[in-house]
């Protein structure tokens, strides 16, 4: 089997059409406004509220940004319970608050925070859960809400890859306190770069607001110590034009992961990763998981044989954050409290998931994986 003659990534982000990003610029132009809560910014947060239901939205420049504004603005201290399995910003919103990570295991089968290990992580210095909804697959959100009602916790998601995901017919965003979605060109919905906080409280807005700008009350007055993460007029135009495109762009996912588990769903030693029955697809990623021992090959030797093919998967997420030296030193941290994860940083593999992807490309992908059994 010949290698592909272009290389295949394992994810494009949506370009819209460049004559209305054209169009948006040219208003941008007229208006001679660039950031601070522009017409376009204002336009772009309230569609997206209303596409995926938001209680209450905000704004911001990235993700990132967003979820150190999201732990700040819920006054959180000392300990917070999180997930060793996932991009290092998560864990890092909270070392750059002085707060503490506690690592929890993930569960044996959606690699999410598993609740059944949190409540023995809790002590008097915990103050919240910080889960995430790995791969768009929801945690076990009425699980930890329960567990966080009953020691008096705040919750927070990293919903990066779960924009339009739903649970039990609820868009995701309702559980917890605050999730934070990240519009990075990577993931289904993009400005460019940007992100988004959705929370219950409408209390909360004002102080997300301020914290996000400064912490500038008005011309006089300066009144929390915050940062800048406003999202640019720039960012927002790119929004307005993807926004129409996601419902395409999902159906076209929707085929390439039918073909992708048509040929590798039955496959033994690869475990398709899925969400559920009550849970809706992202469509963010398609992943697949590979016990060597029944595969006969391990999943960084496919990683590497596929490079050979000019298709570019990715080890995500590997290694874990536990791993990664400014946290090693943290008790919860010791590779023997998180053994499942263990495990899971070293089988899962996201194979390349985009629409313009061909399905007659993706059939080829499913060949040369298993051809190398």
């Amino acid at each position: 089997m010949q290698p592909f003659e272009k290389p295949i990534l394992v994810t494009r982000p949506i370009f819209p059409d460049i004559d209305g990003y054209k169009d948006q610029l040219h208003d941008i132009w007229e208006s001679k406004w660039l950031s601070n809560n522009g017409p376009k910014h204002k336009e772009l947060e309230s569609k997206i509220k209303n596409y995926i239901s938001a209680p209450n939205i905000s704004l911001f420049n990235n993700g990132t940004v967003a979820l150190q504004t999201a732990v700040q603005s819920l006054r959180l201290q000392g300990e917070v319970i999180t997930t060793p399995f996932s991009f290092p910003a998560t864990t890092h919103v909270l070392a750059w608050n002085g707060i503490t990570p506690v690592f929890c295991d993930i569960h044996p089968e959606t690699l999410t925070i598993d609740p059944e290990k949190i409540e023995s992580l809790i002590t008097a210095r915990t103050t919240a859960i910080l889960g995430v909804h790995v791969y768009g697959i929801p945690c076990h959100v009425e699980e930890i809400d329960q567990i966080a009602a009953r020691h008096g916790l705040r919750v927070i998601y990293d919903a990066a890859h779960a924009f339009t995901t739903q649970v039990n017919e609820k868009e995701i965003a309702h559980y917890g306190d605050i999730s934070m979605f990240s519009f990075h060109p990577t993931k289904l919905f993009h400005t460019g770069e940007g992100g988004a906080l959705v929370y219950n409280d409408s209390t909360l807005k004002e102080r997300i607001e301020y914290l996000k700008n400064f912490g500038i009350k008005n011309e006089d007055e300066v009144i929390l110590p915050g940062i800048n993460g406003k999202m640019s007029e720039l960012q927002a135009a790119m929004g307005l034009q993807v926004l129409p495109l996601i419902s395409d762009e999902k159906a076209k996912r929707s085929k390439i992961r039918s073909v992708y588990t048509t040929y590798l769903g039955n496959a033994p030693g690869i475990t398709v990763l899925g969400v559920g029955a009550n849970a809706s697809q992202s469509e963010q990623y398609f992943c697949i998981r590979v016990d060597e021992r029944q595969f006969g090959l391990s999943r960084d030797a496919i990683y590497h044989k596929l490079k050979e093919f000019n298709v570019y998967s990715r080890k995500y997420f590997y290694p874990l954050i536990s791993k990664y030296p400014c946290y090693t030193n943290l008790p919860s941290a010791s590779p023997d409290k998180l053994p499942v994860a263990e495990v899971a940083e070293k089988q899962v593999l996201c194979l390349p998931f985009y629409g313009d992807l061909q399905l007659d490309d993706v059939e080829r992908i499913c060949q040369i994986i298993l051809s190398l059994r």
